[in-house]
Formats: C-alpha cells, sequence, structure tokens
C-alpha cells in the first residue's frame, strides 16, 4: 500500500510539506504583486500565467477527475501519463491519494464520512466558517479515513500509474521549471526566469489550489440544484467557468461517471471541450454522456427540456 494512503496520523513532516505547498504559493502571490508594482506585469508573465493554469486545471478536471476517478472515457496509455503528469503539476498530491480520497467524497458526500464536506462545522456563523475552512483547507491536515486504498484498486493494478503517480514531486519540480526557463529565454534575463517562475509557477499554483478547493467548499453552499442527488451539491456559475466546467457540481454529483458536467447550452464546460475535441481525432472514446431521458428523470422541475443536453 503506498505510504500516502495510510491512516495513521500524519507525520510532522507530513503535515510540514502540506503547510509549504500552501504558504510558499501565497508568499508567491506577494512577492510577484510586489514586483508587478515596481516593474509593471508584462504579457509574457499573463501568458505564462494562463497558460500554465488552464493545462495544469486541465490536469485535474479532465486527468485525476473524469479519467481516472470516474472513468468518463478512455484513452491511449501514452494520453494517460500525460494527464498524470499535468495533474501533478497542479500540487494536490499524487494521483493514487487524490483518486482515492475523491471516490470516497462521492460514496459518503455530505455524511459525517465524507473527506471534506462543509456541513458538519457546528450551528452559527461560527459553525458555518468552520465547516468551509475544513471544506476548503482543513481536511488537508486530517488522518486518511481508514482502508482509503481499497477505493483505488483499479488504478494501483497498473504499473504504468504506479511508476507515474510516485514520480509526483518531479512532476511538480517540472511543472515549476517549465514557465520559468520560457520567461528567462522569451526574455534572455534572470529576471524573466524569475518572473516566469513567480507568475506561472507560484501565483498558478495558488490560484488552481483555490480555485479546485472551492469546488469542494462553495459548490456545497453556494448555487442551483438542478438535477436531484443525495447531497448538498450546487451548480455553481462562477467556478464553472473558473474551474473549467467543474463548478457544474449538483450535475456532477447527479450524473458521475459523465465526461460533460455543463448539460445545459449555457453551462459552458471547458473541460468536455477538450475531451470532444481528444473524440473526434481518436483520442477518446467511450466517452459517457447521460441520455436526455436520464437528464429529464433526475431534474428536479420538469421543464425547460429543450435546454437539456442532446
Amino acid at each position: 500500500m503506498p505510504r500516502e494512503l495510510s491512516s495513521e496520523p500524519r507525520s510532522l513532516l507530513s503535515r510540514l510539506i502540506t503547510l509549504t505547498a500552501i504558504l510558499v504559493p501565497f508568499a508567491g502571490v506577494i512577492l510577484a504583486a510586489t514586483s508587478a508594482w515596481g516593474a509593471g506585469f508584462q504579457w509574457v508573465e499573463l501568458g505564462l500565467l494562463l497558460g500554465m493554469y488552464v493545462v495544469t486545471v486541465l490536469g485535474i478536471t479532465i486527468g485525476f477527475h473524469r479519467l481516472f476517478v470516474h472513468r468518463s472515457f478512455e484513452t491511449h496509455r501514452w494520453m494517460k501519463v500525460l494527464w498524470v503528469i499535468l495533474g501533478s503539476m497542479a500540487v494536490q498530491g499524487s494521483l493514487f491519494h487524490w483518486a482515492a480520497r475523491h471516490r470516497r467524497h462521492h460514496q459518503h458526500a455530505d455524511t459525517p464520512e465524507d473527506p471534506h464536506s462543509p456541513q458538519y462545522g457546528g450551528d452559527g456563523m461560527g459553525g458555518f466558517c468552520k465547516g468551509f475552512w475544513h471544506a476548503h483547507i482543513g481536511w488537508l491536515f486530517a488522518p486518511n479515513p481508514p482502508r482509503l486504498e481499497r477505493y483505488i484498486k483499479d488504478l494501483t493494478s497498473s504499473r504504468t500509474l504506479q511508476v507515474t503517480s510516485n514520480l509526483f514531486f518531479l512532476w511538480v519540480l517540472i511543472g515549476l521549471l517549465i514557465p520559468a526557463l520560457i520567461g528567462g529565454a522569451l526574455n534572455q534575463s534572470w529576471s524573466g526566469f524569475w518572473a516566469g517562475f513567480l507568475w506561472g509557477g507560484l501565483v498558478r499554483i495558488f490560484l488552481v489550489h483555490h480555485v479546485t478547493w472551492s469546488v469542494n467548499s462553495a459548490c456545497h453552499l453556494w448555487g442551483r440544484q438542478t438535477f436531484k442527488s443525495d447531497d448538498e451539491s450546487r451548480n455553481n456559475f462562477l467556478f464553472g467557468m473558473l474551474a473549467l466546467g467543474e463548478g457544474w457540481h449538483n450535475t456532477h454529483h447527479a450524473f458521475p461517471t459523465s465526461a460533460r458536467h455543463g448539460l445545459r447550452w449555457w453551462e459552458f464546460d471547458a473541460s468536455y471541450c477538450v475531451i470532444r475535441t481528444m473524440e473526434l481525432v481518436g483520442f477518446a472514446w467511450n466517452v459517457q454522456i447521460p441520455s436526455r431521458e436520464m437528464q429529464m428523470k433526475k431534474r428536479r422541475v420538469q421543464r425547460q427540456s429543450d435546454e437539456l443536453a442532446v
């Protein structure tokens, strides 16, 4: 069993690594803002920030989440390796750890066994804030639930995924070096290297963290419940956009294996657009989408059927 899946209390070293992964990007935001105040913000830095943000968020949304956790589509082995690498660059833990915790979340969504539900902080504003904090960040420091490894036997049986997942820290390092090297090369200076490291590396990680963690917290508190589900998941427009489709969270909980989370025409799902493109060029197949009949059966209000995806 991978040590990271042990249900023993987190070691001091493990907690320090987690705390570092949270605080260092925050420090990077402060440094980047200070640098921009004095030297300005260049198009190169913006391009590196947005480019690295998109590819690493897609690594989580398409790779870790829809491909490996929910098996929403199938793809080639080399594409699986690529998605593991991109998801690891988001610095949210290895594939095995991420997938195991997320599968448990779906099994026990918004119950006391859910690893990151915001519903059990207590009464009043203090309880609300405590629940939000736990769902957003606090759960990262909690011990793993017992026998977490049983959730990912299909993944750990693959030698390719074992090797790629175990190289998590290497992929994190490469994800920091890529924007730094590009920034240095484009600006032909060490200042460009440093700016690329800050904006495409640390600032990007900070944004990726808090946008994707908001799916755990905000999307179980605020938004619309379009479909029937046994939890408090919500469709949240803001994080539907920022998290590249993951914010249509109620739809996802109603249809967990669907490769498409934004099922209505105005619910833009950038991650599905990429999956659909992969399908068109032969890089994805067995793409799962709920039928119109399945969508109608789970709708909370039986109206506006023309909005549903076919």
